[in-house]
């Protein structure tokens, strides 16, 4: 399968060096692809790097693993061409997190998330939240954590919902749960904050989230 990565940073590059290592071709795009170019030959004959247009055209599937401040998602998709993504499965990694008087908060929430957002800037999409509760490394290894955690997915479109599950199963995920369409974003986002704050109190970063019982 061909995968577009939008998003550059520590996420990207662990997302795209993984799906590389399954068998995808794998493009990770950015305003300056060049300073890719040690990622890619690390990543090996899979991977390859391009513009965010180039990236969302080649990408049968695409992540977007931006950063939220700014506005930094809007012009990167606007960027990288809402048309480009027509039809297309789009499995969105971010958070709408931000700082006020230094301390870490969401910025979208209560009646709207980001997952939300990216739906409606690639209104031709079918948008999947995913991967935003855990770490870059817990993402592609959740065995990691040393259990078997727990993965939650939104979005609208059941066949969509499959094709990312199919993924996240191939990075290890044994427990895939889908909490319903693309609101239950709003949930799934301040989860990352509860993932943030144990983090910030224990310095360790290879927690996840499971659930347990009857």
């Amino acid at each position: 399968m061909k995968i577009g990565i939008i998003g550059s940073g520590m996420v990207g590059q662990a997302l795209g060096t993984k799906l590389a290592a399954l068998g995808h071709d794998v493009k990770i795009g950015s305003r300056d692809p060049q300073k890719l170019t040690e990622w890619a030959a690390q990543a090996g004959e899979k991977a390859s790097v391009g513009t965010l247009a180039e990236t969302a055209e080649f990408g049968e599937v695409n992540v977007i693993a931006t950063k939220w401040d700014g506005g930094a998602i809007e012009n990167a998709l606007r960027t990288a061409g809402p048309k480009n993504f027509a039809g297309k499965v789009v499995i969105d990694v971010t958070n709408p997190l931000g700082f006020d008087n230094g301390k870490l908060e969401l910025v979208v929430g209560f009646n709207d998330s980001a997952g939300e957002i990216v739906q409606r800037l690639l209104p031709d999409a079918k948008v999947v939240k995913a991967l935003n509760i855990v770490t870059a490394s817990v993402m592609v290894n959740p065995s990691s954590t040393g259990d078997a955690p727990d993965m939650f997915i939104a979005g609208d479109d059941a066949d969509a919902k499959k094709t990312v599950t199919d993924i996240l199963t191939a990075f290890g995920w044994q427990s895939v749960i889908d909490l319903g369409d693309i609101t239950a974003s709003r949930y799934l986002e301040p989860m990352a904050l509860v993932w943030v704050i144990y983090w910030g109190q224990t310095q360790k970063n290879g927690h996840a989230f499971k659930f347990v019982g009857k």
